[in-house]
């Protein structure tokens, strides 16, 4: 699927580029691949907690009988440590991985994706998200319109809604303005 050139990205959180301006560039010279669950994780917040967003990043961990769904968008191999940085891999918050991701017509596709470097624990049946791990109202906002611009299944995009939030709508750090359809 990806070309030598280029790198195969898988964002479970659809996120919006546009806290670094050399990140910007190079992501708009990606092209969106397709639409893809990825089989073995489970989407998860925890620390650091984020100043700019208010409330604890989103992860991918490694869980066995979980998904997450994301996107895969092909992005020059220059650019990787651009998005590396973006990520706050020099800063420790966030470790790269490599995903296999099977598409629909059951080929596979290794992919760069993102970890925390801080894994936190899975949650039992019944528990809800711990307050100290809750991401904020603004940053969940932005990865369902993400998840909704990315066409992602519906049951899928539900399950985003239904992730607490710390109700924080965010401060003048966080890159994006709270989109109206969620105030």
């Amino acid at each position: 699927m990806c070309e030598n050139e280029r790198m195969c990205v898988f964002h479970a959180v659809v996120r919006f580029c546009e806290t670094e301006a050399e990140t910007i560039v190079a992501l708009k010279n990606t092209l969106m691949t397709g639409k893809l669950e990825s089989s073995g994780y489970r989407l998860d917040f925890g620390g650091p907690y984020s100043n700019m967003w208010g409330g604890c990043p989103a992860t991918v961990v490694p869980h066995t009988g979980k998904r997450v769904w994301g996107a895969i968008w092909e992005i020059e191999n220059s650019y990787i440590s651009d998005l590396d940085r973006q990520e706050g891999v020099h800063q420790n918050i966030y470790f790269p991985i490599e995903v296999c991701i099977e598409t629909p017509r059951g080929s596979k596709v290794i992919c760069r994706s993102y970890q925390l470097c801080t894994t936190p624990e899975a949650l039992g049946n019944q528990e809800i998200l711990p307050k100290e791990r809750q991401p904020s109202e603004v940053y969940m906002a932005v990865i369902i319109k993400g998840a909704i611009e990315s066409a992602l299944p519906s049951a899928y995009i539900e399950e985003l809604k239904h992730i607490p939030n710390n109700g924080n709508k965010g401060t003048m750090e966080t890159p994006v303005s709270f989109p109206r359809e969620f105030s």
